[in-house]
């Protein structure tokens, strides 16, 4: 894989050295983070950009912010209970930083 390829799915291996972290790690989460549920074709787990994102979330809430397994798993049903950001607010945020970018070009 190219550094900056951007792929649909990712393997279990290949999640591990995006995230530094080791596959084993990424398998006990998955029992531990109901929300985290990757594909399985053959046996094999692929990872899309929702999962890479959540990893990310638990990584960061555990080795970064300190929160025991409980804690992350509360954090994260909390966080998912609020609403996403809507299209339309994207939509004007996205051209507000094209036009930031275009003024400092």
């Amino acid at each position: 894989m190219r550094k900056n390829e951007v792929r649909r799915y990712y393997t279990i291996s290949e999640v591990a050295d995006l995230l530094g972290l080791e596959p084993h790690v990424i398998r006990y989460w998955e029992k531990e983070f109901p929300q985290l549920k990757p594909r399985r074709v053959a046996g094999r787990r692929f990872y899309g950009p929702p999962e890479l994102e959540l990893l990310r979330r638990i990584k960061r809430l555990l080795y970064e912010e300190g929160y025991t397994i409980a804690g992350a798993r509360k954090a994260l049903k909390r966080s998912s209970r609020k609403d996403p950001p809507s299209e339309k607010l994207l939509r004007e945020l996205r051209q507000e930083l094209e036009h930031l970018y275009r003024m400092l070009s």
